[in-house]
C-alpha cells in the first residue's frame, strides 16, 4: 500500500508540476501577446492629427470625381473611417446588393442588402487602389457575414463598383491581399445593385454621436498606406551582395550596432527612413527624437502597417523586436520608456537596418506621396 501511495503521489505531484510549467509559458506568451497588442493599439491611437484631412461632412469638387462602393461591417465607422481619408470627397451610408430596389435598417436582414458605403473621391489626388488598400486594412477579408461583433448577411463584405473600367484595378488588389492569408478571401466582388441610401440618422453618425458603437479605430485614417506590392525582399544572395557584412549581420542575423558610433543615431536632418534591405518606408524624422540611448529612437513607426513584432527572450531578457513588413529586416526593439504625449514608445532602431532619404530627394527617389508626413 505504501508503495502504490508513493506511486500515486509521484504521478498526482507531476500532473502538478506539468500544470505550473504549462500555466508559466501560457502566461508569459499572453503577456507577451498583450504587450504586442498595446505597442499596436498605442500607435494607432496616437494618430498623425497634422496629416488627418477630415472635411467633417463638407461636400468638396474636384474635375476628376469617381464612385467606389464598400461594404466592410456596420457603415458607421467604415464611413467615419473614409470621411478622414485625404482625396475622398465624400461618404454615405446605405444599402447594396440585395434582392429589391427598397429597403430600410429594420429589413436589410430580408431583402438581402449589405450595410455599404458609397465614397466619392478625386482621382487625381487618390487613386482606386489606395482606396482598396484602405479598405482591406479596416476589414477581416477571410470572415464571412461577420466584421467585429456583428454578424449576419447585412454585415457581409464586398467591393461593389459602377465603372467596369475599375474591374482590372480590384482584381489586381483581392489577388495581391489573397496572397497574404491562409483562408480564402470572402469580400464580395461585383457590379452595383439595388442600392438605398440610408436613412439620415445613419449619415455621420459618429460625428454626431462620438462615443457610439465602431467596430473599427478609424484613427488609422490619419496615417499613410504603403504599398507592400511596390517592395520584394531579395534572395539571400542578392542581399549579401547589396548589404555591407555588418548590415547583413543585423538585418538578417539579429545583431545590434554598437550605441552612440553608428550612422544617424544623431541625425535630426527632415527625411524618412527606409528599410536598407527592401526601401519600403518605415520611420519619420517627424517622429524622431533625442533618447540618450546612443540609437535612432522613433516614438511610431511613419504607418501601423509597416512594421511586425515577435517576442525576443535572447540575453536572457524579455523584449518585443521590431521587424520590417516586407523585408522581415530586424530593425531593433520597443519600448515603453518614450515621450509621454508622444504615446510613451521608443522605437530603439539600428541604424544598420535603414537608409535614410533626405526631404529634398524623397520626390525623386519615388517616396513624394510621404512629404506631408515629413516636418
Amino acid at each position: 500500500m505504501d508503495n502504490k501511495f508513493k506511486i500515486i503521489l509521484m504521478a498526482v505531484s507531476g500532473l502538478i508540476l506539468l500544470g505550473l510549467v504549462i500555466w508559466f509559458f501560457g502566461k508569459n506568451q499572453m503577456t507577451s501577446q498583450s504587450s504586442i497588442e498595446n505597442i499596436k493599439n498605442t500607435v494607432v491611437n496616437h494618430s498623425n492629427n497634422d496629416a488627418t484631412k477630415e472635411k467633417k461632412g463638407k461636400k468638396m469638387t474636384a474635375t476628376n470625381q469617381k464612385d467606389i462602393y464598400l461594404a466592410g461591417g456596420c457603415f458607421w465607422g467604415v464611413e467615419e473611417y473614409f470621411s478622414r481619408v485625404d482625396g475622398v470627397l465624400d461618404a454615405t451610408s446605405g444599402y447594396a446588393n440585395g434582392k429589391s430596389d427598397t429597403t430600410q435598417y429594420e429589413l436589410v436582414s430580408q431583402t438581402g442588402h449589405a450595410e455599404t458605403v458609397h465614397v466619392t473621391y478625386d482621382a487625381d489626388t487618390i487613386s482606386l487602389k489606395e482606396i482598396l488598400l484602405h479598405y482591406f486594412r479596416i476589414i477581416d477579408p477571410t470572415s464571412l457575414n461577420k466584421q467585429g461583433n456583428d454578424r449576419g448577411t447585412q454585415y457581409r463584405t464586398g467591393v461593389y463598383y459602377t465603372d467596369p473600367s475599375d474591374v482590372q484595378v480590384i482584381d489586381q488588389v483581392f489577388e495581391q491581399q489573397g496572397q497574404k492569408y491562409d483562408k480564402p478571401i470572402v469580400v464580395e466582388k461585383e457590379p452595383l445593385n439595388h442600392y438605398v441610401l440610408a436613412e439620415e440618422y445613419h449619415q455621420d453618425y459618429l460625428k454626431k454621436n462620438p462615443g457610439g458603437y465602431c467596430h473599427i479605430n478609424v484613427n488609422q485614417a490619419s496615417y499613410p498606406v504603403i504599398d507592400d506590392s511596390q517592395y520584394q525582399k531579395p534572395s539571400d544572395a542578392e542581399l549579401k551582395e547589396k548589404l555591407t557584412p555588418e548590415e547583413y549581420d543585423v538585418t538578417q542575423k539579429n545583431a545590434t550596432e554598437r550605441a552612440f558610433s553608428n550612422r544617424y543615431w544623431d541625425n535630426f536632418e527632415p527625411g524618412i527612413y527606409v528599410d536598407i534591405a527592401t526601401g519600403e518606408p518605415l520611420f519619420s524624422s517627424k517622429d524622431k527624437f533625442e533618447s540618450g540611448c546612443g540609437w535612432p529612437s522613433f516614438s511610431r513607426p511613419i504607418s501601423p502597417d509597416v512594421v511586425d513584432y515577435e517576442k525576443d527572450t535572447s540575453f536572457n531578457m524579455e523584449r518585443i523586436e521590431a521587424r520590417s513588413r516586407v523585408g522581415d529586416s530586424h530593425l531593433g526593439h520597443v519600448f515603453t520608456d518614450g515621450p509621454k504625449e508622444a504615446g510613451g514608445l521608443r522605437y530603439c532602431i539600428n541604424s544598420l537596418s535603414v537608409k535614410f532619404i533626405p526631404k529634398a530627394e524623397m520626390e525623386s527617389q519615388g517616396y513624394g506621396y510621404l512629404l506631408e508626413y515629413v516636418d
